[in-house]
Formats: structure tokens, C-alpha cells, sequence
């Protein structure tokens, strides 16, 4: 962004800022009789009482994620999209290279209907699939929740345990080691393979990949961001064979010269 486009962005910022203080000033002016609008003001990382979330530097959590109070996320592990952990009334604990897929919930219990002290603790290379319901329960290492599944207050998944897609698990419920369990209420269904173990594992090392990409993709200035739709513009593929299947004829398009306030960020840097 050139001088010229940081001004403008200015002073669109200031306008905007200016029109919420006016927007303020007209409510109270109204008194009981006005409407407001309530904002969101959604934070990644939100504290609770005394708790704040801790999160290893080299995690990824997804912008549209919240952490909220006592959360714990280790080393290499990843929060996509949409994830919800909230540690407000007992703790979340994940643990390392562990991945919590797009949608799904963590919460906590702070007492059941036993009188149990219920945390959520994930261990290691976990892969929790998306839109899953994790409550008060325990996930050991290197054990697999499917898509959709709901775990329920004092479940213990043991490592190299199974939950199927879509599956509710109920209170209680233990999952041995190296076995599926599925349906509702979830009962077991068979053993796992050698192959299904190498699975799990490798799914986590591949979102743990993914997961620092998507860090990267994420962490782009908006210099950066506005140039390579440019790039993106200019270099567009085209399909000669599949336009022909579709009757559809393209001009070229004229070549384009980046805009003036528009240069390439990596080449400002050398």
C-alpha cells in the first residue's frame, strides 16, 4: 500500500470510528426509548475471571476460533475454523500435535450429577474430526473422534481408541485401546487394524502440515495480500481444451501493469 492508499485507509478509519461515537452519543441523547445494535467483538483468545488461555507459540488457532479461560494448547497442535474451547467453570488441556477440526465444542463440566470434577483432556497427536462434542471427558494419545461424534461427561477414548463418525458416546463410557466403537449410544463394533493405527497417526502429522500453512496464509501483511490478487489476476489459467468443450471464447486480456500503490512486499524487503 502505497502513501497514498495508507491515507485513504485512514481516513475511512477515522470516519468509521467517528460515525460509532456519534452513533453513541444519538443513544444516549434517546435515553430508555433507543435501539442499539450490539457489535461483535469476537477475540481468538478471551480471558475469564482470573484464567487465560496458553497457547504454544508454534500452534495454529484459526482466526474465527475462541479460546476462552483455563485452555491449554501444546506445541504443534491446531484449532480450525469455527472451534469453540471453553474452559470457564474447569480446564482444557490438548496436548501436543493434537488437531481439533472446523465447528467442534470442548467444554468442561464443573460438577455432574456424581459430583465429579470434570476437565477435557486431549493428549497427544489427537485428530478430533469436524462439528465433534467434546464435554468433561479424556482423549489419551493417539486416539481418533470421528466427524459429528459427542462425547459425554467422564468418557475416556484410551490411546489408539476409535469413535465413529456421528456416534454419542454416553457418561461414563470407557473405549479400549485399539478398538472402534459406534452408533447410538456407541457400543463396540470391532478391532482396529494395523493399518487404521498407522492411519490415525498420520493423520495428525498431516494436519499438523496443513495447520502451518494455513498459520502462514493467516500471518500476510495486507501489502502482501492485495499483490498477489494481482498476480493471481494476471496469471490466471486457462483451459483451452475445457473452454472448447463449453463453446466459450476468451480474448486475451490486455497485460496488466501493477497499480502504482500496489509493489511486490518481498521485493520492498530486499
Amino acid at each position: 500500500m502505497g502513501t497514498l492508499g495508507r491515507a485513504v485507509y485512514t481516513v475511512g478509519f477515522w470516519i468509521r470510528e467517528t460515525g460509532q461515537a456519534l452513533d453513541r452519543l444519538g443513544c444516549r441523547l434517546q435515553g430508555n426509548y433507543y435501539f442499539q445494535e450490539q457489535l461483535s467483538r469476537h477475540r481468538t483468545l478471551m480471558n475469564i475471571f482470573d484464567k487465560a488461555p496458553a497457547v504454544d507459540k508454534d500452534a495454529f488457532v484459526a482466526p474465527s476460533a475462541s479460546i476462552i479461560g483455563d485452555v491449554q494448547v501444546g506445541r504443534g497442535s491446531s484449532i480450525w475454523y469455527g472451534c469453540v474451547l471453553r474452559g470457564d467453570v474447569n480446564s482444557i488441556s490438548v496436548g501436543s500435535g493434537t488437531n481439533i477440526q472446523d465447528n467442534s465444542l470442548v467444554h468442561v463440566a464443573k460438577s455432574n450429577l456424581s459430583g465429579k470434577v470434570l476437565p477435557t483432556i486431549i493428549g497427544d497427536n489427537v485428530t478430533v474430526g469436524h462439528s465433534a462434542v467434546l464435554h468433561g471427558c479424556t482423549v489419551e494419545d493417539d486416539a481418533f473422534v470421528g466427524m459429528g461424534a459427542t462425547l459425554l461427561d467422564g468418557v475416556v477414548v484410551e490411546r489408539h481408541g476409535m469413535v465413529a463418525a456421528g456416534s454419542l458416546v454416553r457418561q461414563n463410557t470407557r473405549i479400549p485401546s485399539g478398538e472402534v466403537w459406534g452408533g447410538n449410544p456407541a457400543k463396540f463394533l470391532r478391532k482396529l487394524t494395523d493399518e487404521e493405527i498407522t492411519f490415525i497417526s498420520q493423520s495428525a502429522t498431516n494436519y499438523s502440515n496443513l495447520a502451518q500453512v494455513h498459520a502462514a496464509e493467516n500471518s500476510k501483511p495486507f501489502d502482501e495480500i492485495e499483490f498477489e490478487k494481482v498476480l493471481r489476476k494476471k496469471f490466471a489459467h486457462r483451459d483451452e481444451e475445457y473452454d472448447s468443450m463449453l463453446g466459450v471464447v476468451r480474448e486475451t486480456p490486455p497485460e496488466i501493469i501493477l497499480p502504482d500503490n500496489i509493489k511486490d512486499p518481498k521485493a520492498s524487503q530486499k
